[in-house]
């Protein structure tokens, strides 16, 4: 006698096939092809263990076969379709970071992980930013209390008045702890900070035009084994250990930069100084 059996998959298997992966939409059905994939017909020796194992079997009908992520329902999860942007804000500015998201009546905004008391919107508004505004801000979103969908992490520099004419200008950001290696600058390293802005923001620290002086960034905490990168917006490079000069003219209109800690990452707000940039 054949015995038939339905493989049906609880809905948090599904649900934890979703995260936030950088930007752009994140939903459960980006992963159903990795469901089916995992999910094939299967024999009656294998259904046997797969029972001990996880007692996610439902004994039913003349057939066996498995449930898909096809067959579930996708409106029950949110699905996140604008990611928070980086961005730099200049000390006593307001900064506002926003995620929009469909399927979804719950938000909370986290920084660095830990959740915002009373931060439930969909926006996150921070009022007369100060250094230690500077961070990595996400949001959890969730719907019905079910668990909850991540937006990505996005930083958040804020910026010292500078001097006109390309004075110094000091930016703090918040380190990230990631390990990886890129030739002999920067090196193997086990942390870094991206200084950057929004589009909107023209994408990078511009130099200004008002000054002769030479174009630098440099670490700002007085280390001197961390490696400065920077990259143009038209796509020159170059990386150096404490400062790296950009070339006098600069060969792009505007730069990030980023600061590479070999070891010992730190836990607090970490400053880079820039010279001869507009802030």
């Amino acid at each position: 006698m054949q015995i038939d059996i339905n493989l049906r998959v609880e809905k948090k298997l599904l649900y934890r096939f979703q995260g936030a992966v950088g930007a752009g939409i994140t939903t459960a059905k980006n992963h159903k092809n990795q469901m089916n994939k995992h999910i094939p017909h299967i024999k009656i020796p294998h259904i046997i263990a797969l029972a001990a194992i996880t007692g996610l079997l439902a004994f039913a009908g003349n057939n066996a076969q498995a449930q898909t992520a096809d067959d579930l329902d996708q409106t029950e999860f949110p699905t996140i379709t604008s990611q928070p942007v980086d961005q730099a804000v200049p000390v006593g500015s307001d900064a506002v970071l926003s995620v929009q998201a469909v399927n979804a009546d719950s938000y909370q905004w986290q920084s660095n992980g830990v959740a915002i008391e009373g931060q439930t919107n969909s926006t996150l508004t921070i009022e007369n930013v100060g250094v230690d505004s500077a961070s990595s801000y996400s949001c959890n979103v969730s719907q019905n209390g079910g668990e909850a969908v991540p937006t990505r992490a996005a930083s958040l520099n804020v910026v010292t008045p500078c001097m006109t004419g390309g004075g110094p200008i000091t930016v703090f950001g918040m380190p990230k702890a990631g390990g990886g290696s890129q030739g002999s600058c920067p090196g193997r390293y086990v942390g870094y900070i991206n200084y950057t802005k929004t589009i909107a923001q023209g994408w990078g620290w511009i130099p200004s035009t008002n000054t002769t002086t030479i174009f630098t960034a440099s670490d700002g905490s007085g280390r001197t084994d961390t490696k400065i990168g920077y990259t143009g917006k038209y796509g020159d490079t170059g990386c150096d250990q404490t400062t790296v000069t950009i070339p006098n003219p600069p060969p792009s209109p505007s730069y990030r930069f980023t600061i590479y800690f070999p070891n010992h990452v730190p836990t607090t707000n970490y400053p880079i100084v820039l010279t001869g940039f507009n802030q």
